[in-house]
């Protein structure tokens, strides 16, 4: 939907432009599990209410989430999500859910999942003739690789090419996703919202030598960090592989593990040496991320790759799999990529920065820097933009704007 018909479409419902820019979110998981997603999500809304924009959020719930969260929650139907308990499946939107996002009478939708929810919010919109903005966080046609199911990979892409082709803006966490989406026929439909990080929390300066000697890590020895939810498509079983390489080669590496999930029991007996910490937070978190030496990431299916952001901020050189989320990181001497598949590779970038004192410490140094392009409001203000281009409405409402936004982070 061009702009001019979106204007068109909104004019429909709801009626009124006087009031303050509304905006219905409905996620697969806003709070009940923290994960870099719902991070972003929350962080954006938060972004938004400070604008002045009211945002009423549409996700399942748990009895016990992991954080409080940002704008009005309104729990929808759902079930836990098979083989992965920890997460759930909304099961779309029932009657009462319908009326409670009319009486709300939202400007536009955001979708940011392409779950039956989203589907449902899709055909609701377009039955209201409200504009839809869908946000990618995820390579789901990724995940089923990791699950013995790679036979519907085909049906999924069919499926998700469909999802994002029926919204009205699809935003894009990397420029490199972003030309892919325009390559699969989306052009003109495309923009970015890129992701900030805490770089007081994530910061060099937290580095412990107490920490490292309370987890048995001798000065000698190199902190290898894996860092995330501990779930196969993140790449559990490259890690524990990499290791296993490492060891061989006689180099004096010590495996961490920050994060839990449900396959940490897997890990704890696939590669026994690692110091795995479970769930941390904070400033625990933040010296614990600083007090490793090199941050391995192996995942393949990281939209954008906050735990990466989040290495580099605390002075960590990474060593990556070429994938979007991370060579739009790594570059100008941030970090290592090695193609995807490539195990001998990554040990061998690993095995460099471990040989190599000075040049670890450089391309720290260099990831530190460049974490700086990188802040919440900026990402955020992104979105804000995107919404107000949609609706027509940029020159009618004065938001807060941050400094401009770096050239890597723009509007595609």
């Amino acid at each position: 939907m061009h702009q001019a018909s979106a204007r068109s479409a909104v004019a429909q419902f709801p009626d009124k432009w006087d009031g303050p820019l509304r905006v219905a979110l409905f996620s697969g998981n806003y709070n009940y599990v923290r994960d870099g997603a719902n991070q972003a999500l929350n962080r954006l809304v938060e972004y938004l209410e400070r604008q002045g924009a009211s945002v009423r959020v549409y996700s399942p719930t748990s009895p016990r989430p992991a954080f409080a969260p940002q704008g009005t929650l309104v729990s929808i139907p759902s079930v836990p999500l098979p083989g992965r308990g920890e997460y759930r499946l909304g099961l779309g939107l029932p009657a009462a859910t319908q009326r409670d996002i009319q009486a709300f009478q939202p400007h536009l939708f955001h979708l940011s999942a392409p779950d039956w929810t989203g589907a449902a919010a899709q055909r609701l919109a377009r039955k209201l003739g409200v504009p839809t903005v869908t946000s990618l966080h995820t390579r789901f046609e990724k995940y089923v690789d990791f699950y013995g199911a790679r036979f519907v990979r085909p049906a999924m892409e069919r499926y998700l090419s469909r999802f994002y082709a029926r919204s009205d803006r699809v935003l894009a966490p990397t420029r490199a996703i972003a030309a892919e989406l325009a390559d699969a026929g989306l052009d003109g439909k495309v923009g970015l919202w890129s992701r900030g990080v805490d770089r007081v929390q994530f910061d060099p300066a937290r580095r412990s030598d107490a920490w490292r000697r309370s987890n048995g890590i001798a000065e000698d020895r190199i902190a290898l960090l894996f860092f995330g939810r501990l779930v196969r498509e993140k790449g559990l079983s490259d890690f524990a592989e990499v290791c296993d390489r490492l060891y061989a080669a006689g180099l004096p590496i010590e495996p961490v593990v920050i994060g839990d999930g449900p396959e940490r029991k897997w890990l704890d007996q696939r590669l026994p040496p690692a110091r795995l910490t479970g769930h941390l937070a904070g400033e625990a978190l933040g010296q614990a991320v600083a007090s490793a030496d090199i941050f391995f990431n192996p995942s393949i299916t990281e939209a954008f790759g906050n735990v990466t952001l989040e290495a580099m901020a605390s002075g960590l050189p990474t060593v990556s799999a070429d994938v979007p989320s991370g060579s739009a990181l790594l570059d100008r001497g941030t970090g290592l990529l090695y193609p995807v598949g490539d195990l001998d590779a990554a040990v061998v970038n690993i095995a460099r920065l471990a040989s190599f004192f000075d040049m670890r410490i450089r391309m720290g140094q260099r990831a530190r820097q460049a974490s700086a392009a990188y802040d919440w409001d900026s990402a955020s203000h992104q979105v804000w933009e995107s919404y107000l281009d949609l609706l027509g409405r940029a020159d009618s409402v004065d938001a807060e704007s941050p400094e401009a936004v770096p050239q890597s982070r723009a509007a595609i």
